[in-house]
């Protein structure tokens, strides 16, 4: 069993496709076959189950699953402790879209000035993508917004940032003294999708006051929900960092009171796996 035949195993698992797989890979599709092919004649019983366009586990493949990421983690931690100098090497972040623009460039400057030799890769993802991939050693940390459901993921707190009220110039809430979030109950919001945690705070928030806000539109990106409440599709909540970058006069923001609504932002990072000194400086510049 080469070490190559259980990283293409893992990156077909992934993709649940030998053809996205192979591309991800940058081999051919028919070499990838024969690999995985390979590997189930030594194993002697297969680990995927083929279907017309994609692929599942078996119950081998989800063992063999297990297995081939505690392995290849293994070697790569033995190989960044080995060579771990502090200068060089790799720190893999990721981070859910509703903070990366906005938080991490000038942090991603900073640290490549002082740390010239080393090489940042950044993944922008949702929360749930972004867990699993920091679970399973793909990236070294994430920075998402509490709460975080996983276990086994060291969670460090961050700071807080004030969820902002923003309406269109002409909404009669502009010109209340005091808004509250009960008063904007009757309005229908912009939420992002589902899948995006900004969302859920804000749903939580709303329910904690005792109302199900009425999503009429949900959309992928933060700057696509700022341009629809210009357009009076809706109200929304947007954080205080992308709030700070917005210079658009063509919608308004607003304090909510008693009490504000907050976020919570936090890095999460495997601590089974080993970490580096540029890693232990990363971290260190995202608390700065």
């Amino acid at each position: 069993m080469e070490l190559d035949q259980l990283r293409y195993f893992l990156q077909v698992a992934r993709k649940g496709n030998f053809t996205r797989a192979a591309e991800d890979l940058m081999i051919s599709q028919p070499a990838l076959s024969r690999s995985i092919q390979k590997l189930e004649e030594e194993l002697g019983q297969p680990v995927f189950e083929r279907k017309t366009r994609s692929v599942s586990l078996t119950d081998a493949g989800t063992l063999l699953q297990a297995r081939a990421q505690q392995v290849l983690s293994i070697l790569e931690d033995t190989k960044a402790e080995i060579t771990d100098d502090g200068v060089s090497g790799r720190v893999r972040v990721g981070a859910i879209p509703t903070i990366a623009p906005y938080f991490l460039p000038e942090i991603l400057r900073r640290f490549s000035a002082a740390h010239p030799k080393a090489t940042l890769i950044v993944q922008e993802n949702t929360t749930d993508v972004l867990l699993k991939s920091c679970t399973q050693g793909e990236i070294d940390m994430a920075i998402v917004a509490l709460p975080v459901p996983v276990k086994y993921l060291e969670v460090e707190e961050l700071f807080k940032e004030e969820l902002f009220l923003v309406l269109p110039p002409d909404h009669e809430l502009v010109n209340k003294p005091k808004i509250r979030l009960v008063d904007v109950e009757p309005f229908p919001f912009v939420l992002l999708d589902e899948a995006h945690c900004l969302s859920d705070n804000i749903v939580s928030l709303c329910r904690q006051r005792s109302f199900q806000p009425v999503a009429v539109e949900r959309t992928s990106q933060l700057t696509m929900v700022q341009e629809l409440v210009s357009l009076s599709h809706g109200v929304s909540m947007i954080p205080a960092m992308a709030r700070e970058r917005d210079q658009s006069d063509r919608r308004v923001y607003r304090s909510l009171e008693n009490p504000k609504p907050m976020r919570t932002i936090a890095v999460v990072w495997n601590p089974y796996r080993f970490e580096s000194r540029l890693l232990t400086a990363f971290r260190e510049y995202l608390h700065e």
